[in-house]
């Protein structure tokens, strides 16, 4: 079974046919989602998809570009979703995003810090974004001795997987490991031991070809999975089961 590490079906995107979608998740081979929170509204929903279908786990935090308005109670209630919820299995998305001028760089490494620090406090795994921070991101993961998390959507060089891989972490790849394009995430996952990879859509974005441009879905993630095994010379069959493991692993989930 399919475990798609990374997805967002709070967003409007999926309003008109969310439960239509989620009910189709099942025939495209898809046992596992992990609905990952963006700021304090969507943790709250990611819990409430979590609670309302048994495959569903989530994650709460808040992305980089949402952290202007972050309060320290806002941490507090990031705990207290953390750790009354059993089915919340990791602290993100988190990490810094210096691709547009706000929020300003010092507020975002603030608040990734108290999220890191949270994470820490719980002992429970991070979920990282990661976007031309120009390295500070992992520096800081370095200085804090991060070593329980997983770099999502990765779009770094092969250097940069094999460190993070150094201090602990997992990789995740998007459907743009499928575009034609992608020759630099195609070298990072070759260089990422097998037992270090795992597999998103980040849905609704993302989407891999053959269906780039269309509102991705968990069902797609099967691409990438299909693009992971060419690279790594196994069969589909053998990926699958081996990010399937990787993941519930990382997420501390038992089959």
């Amino acid at each position: 079974m399919l475990f798609d590490t990374h997805a967002h079906y709070d967003d409007a995107r999926f309003d008109e046919d969310r439960e239509q979608v989620i009910a189709s998740l099942a025939d495209c081979g898809v046992g596992y989602v992990m609905n990952i929170g963006a700021d304090m509204e969507t943790s709250r929903r990611a819990v409430d998809l979590a609670d309302r279908y048994d495959f569903f786990y989530a994650s709460v935090g808040v992305h980089p570009s949402d952290v202007e308005n972050l309060t320290q109670q806002d941490m507090e209630t990031l705990k207290r979703m953390a750790m009354e919820n059993p089915k919340v299995r990791a602290i993100g998305e988190i990490g810094l995003d210096y691709h547009y001028d706000t929020p300003e760089p010092e507020v975002q490494k603030k608040w990734l810090i108290r999220q890191l620090q949270l994470a820490q406090e719980l002992d429970m795994p991070v979920v990282i974004h990661d976007r031309e921070s120009k390295g500070q991101c992992i520096e800081i993961l370095r200085q804090m001795k991060i070593s329980k998390g997983v770099m999502h959507c990765f779009s770094g060089s092969a250097q940069t997987a094999k460190e993070l891989v150094k201090m602990g972490f997992m990789i995740s790849f998007t459907g743009v490991l499928t575009f034609k394009n992608a020759r630099k995430a195609v070298e990072a996952c070759a260089a990422v031991p097998i037992d270090r990879l795992m597999i998103e859509t980040d849905c609704p974005y993302m989407a891999p070809e053959p269906h780039r441009g269309e509102r991705n879905y968990s069902g797609y993630v099967k691409y990438v999975a299909q693009k992971m095994a060419e690279i790594k010379g196994v069969s589909y069959e053998e990926m699958v089961r081996i990010t399937t493991e990787n993941a519930l692993r990382f997420y501390r989930i038992e089959k």
